[in-house]
């Protein structure tokens, strides 16, 4: 394949990051409603590059909704307030002058502790600081298939235990100790103690492709194994699937949306913006 792909429609052209994952698409407008068509092109880069960047789109909360159910329905954002007015759509948000701990810095699937996680996040770029801010991705397909033999039979068949606790009960990370001077506004709850259990690998609901799923950040052991042992092995499958080799680096700009896909990839964020505001709107794609 070039590096545009030839499937597209004609004024859509996706271009891969060169990178382990990703790809920008340009040649349409997100603000406007799209065609079956457009839509289901959309979809085939999605699945292929599972993080799509859309820069130069200028987007109103409806219009990124809209985009957005184009691919499922939406998902339910637990332990985060909506923005005022919105049910769907919460700020990702960060003051210039903020001192609280970075959010979303450990490697994640979003809401991978649900019983049936989202398919996808969408995130829309408003407030974009000129320097820093980058989002990296771990392409999980890829870090299965590269996975070296013994970690491989050491993770086959094992079922991880996930769990919100440490990111959102009262106790956590993000929890009652925290919300003095967090610009985001973040729900605590003793609910975040709640299991759910997940295949370590499992194939991909709409291409069938064997990955990883999910990792540290949300999983709290594996099930039948003692603690000990499960957080060694958890410790090694963390630092084999975020190896660099298997990351994108996603560079964002003001008006840009990126659409990614949580059976596929891990993402972390990342500072080095202190002293400038950052703003960015998302949703969430529903399991399909």
């Amino acid at each position: 394949m070039s590096d545009t792909d030839r499937t597209a429609p004609p004024a859509l052209q996706v271009t891969p990051s060169g990178q382990a994952c990703g790809a920008s698409v340009t040649g349409v407008d997100l603000s406007q409603p799209l065609t079956a068509d457009t839509v289901a092109a959309i979809r085939a880069a999605w699945l292929e590059h599972h993080v799509l960047a859309f820069p130069d789109q200028h987007l109103s909360d409806d219009d990124l909704e809209r985009f957005t159910t184009y691919f499922g329905d939406f998902g339910d954002d637990p332990f985060i307030a909506p923005i005022p007015g919105r049910q769907h759509i919460i700020a990702v948000e960060r003051r210039a002058d903020e001192k609280s701990p970075l959010f979303a810095e450990a490697w994640h699937s979003d809401w991978s502790f649900q019983a049936r996680p989202p398919s996808g996040t969408c995130l829309y770029g408003i407030t974009i600081p000129p320097v820093g801010g980058d989002t990296l991705f771990a392409n999980q397909h890829a870090a299965l298939d590269a996975m070296p033999a013994e970690l491989r039979a050491r993770i086959d068949g094992r079922i991880a235990i996930h769990s919100a606790k440490r990111a959102y009960a009262p106790d956590g990370m993000y929890g009652n100790h925290d919300a003095k001077g967090r610009s985001m506004v973040i729900l605590p709850s003793r609910d975040a103690d709640n299991t759910q259990l997940h295949p370590l690998i499992r194939k991909h609901p709409e291409t069938g492709r064997e990955g990883l799923f999910s990792c540290f950040g949300y999983i709290i052991g594996i099930d039948g194994m003692a603690d000990a042992e499960a957080m060694q092995l958890l410790m090694a499958l963390y630092q084999w699937q975020t190896l660099e080799q298997f990351q994108y680096r996603h560079r964002w700009q003001p008006n840009m949306l990126v659409m990614w896909d949580n059976r596929s990839v891990l993402h972390a964020a990342t500072g080095g913006y202190t002293g400038h505001d950052r703003l960015l709107h998302r949703t969430t794609i529903a399991a399909v």
